[in-house]
């Protein structure tokens, strides 16, 4: 993919699953990389992955942090001149029914998941408009187009990353600026093996985690891939792994009872 060729693209959590795979397809289409992770081991990992001709270079952020990731934007505008792609990537979840989650475990995947993206929207956007170009790529979820058990603090997050990244289609109209909101579905990444239960689980998050071996079937591969094909042609909204398209269309369908086709899917 040309379109990459020479362009500075960022990525949150390249440490591992997406992120990392994004980096490593990025490299190849010849692209100059700044990935950043919270997971040290993981970031130096996904360095070592990457062909030895790229120019890449690695920082230790976390997203959740205002401070170090306004800090961030001015190392890579330092370092690099610019940012053209900025892929909003770092997330986490938290297996929990709205009733048995504390606030304390709500506002901690909020953090990761909506305030990393507006903090990197907000912190690289300067940037963007000192060139008069850029795309802003937000990771939102097929859980950012329906609700679904047990993920009641995840799906504030990705409909929110949803929320923002749709109105700044409009926003960034004519300015030279994308945005572009993907929602990836099933994918296998670490995000499972990482995940937290909440401290009051039951018998809902139990099930919950039993389907998610069933549900998480897509290669982190696949999902990249997909991802850089839809920034490349333009596309201002990704569906990529299983059951995003079907989600996708059943939400605009049947609004108001897309909950039973769920019920079915998630037997």
């Amino acid at each position: 993919m040309s379109v990459f060729k020479g362009k500075v693209a960022v990525i949150t959590g390249a440490g591992s699953g997406i992120g990392r795979c994004l980096a490593i397809q990025l490299a190849e289409a010849g692209a100059r990389l700044a990935i950043s992770d919270i997971n040290a081991a993981g970031l130096d990992a996904t360095l070592k992955a990457l062909p030895t001709s790229t120019d890449a270079r690695s920082y230790i952020v976390d997203a959740s942090s205002q401070e170090s990731v306004f800090a961030h934007a001015k190392e890579v505008g330092n370092d690099f001149g610019g940012a053209d792609y900025v892929f909003n990537n770092a997330g986490a979840t938290v297996v929990g029914t709205f009733e048995n989650l504390d606030v304390d475990e709500i506002e901690w995947q909020l953090n990761i998941n909506l305030w990393g993206v507006i903090y990197g929207c907000k912190a690289f956007l300067p940037i963007m408009r000192e060139q008069g170009s850029g795309c802003l790529v937000n990771i939102s979820s097929v859980f950012g187009l329906v609700g679904f058990p047990a993920q009641s603090a995840y799906n504030m997050s990705k409909f929110a990353v949803r929320g923002l990244t749709e109105c700044l289609w409009q926003e960034l109209a004519g300015s030279g600026i994308q945005a572009i909101t993907v929602h990836p579905g099933g994918i296998k990444t670490n995000i499972e093996k990482g995940s937290r239960r909440c401290r009051n689980a039951g018998p809902t998050e139990d099930k919950f985690q039993r389907q998610a071996d069933d549900m998480l079937v897509t290669t982190p591969e696949r999902c990249a891939r997909d991802i850089l094909k839809g920034v490349a042609r333009g596309r201002r909204r990704i569906l990529t792994g299983k059951y995003s398209r079907t989600l996708y269309y059943l939400a605009r369908l049947f609004p108001n009872s897309y909950f039973r086709f769920i019920a079915l899917i998630a037997r």
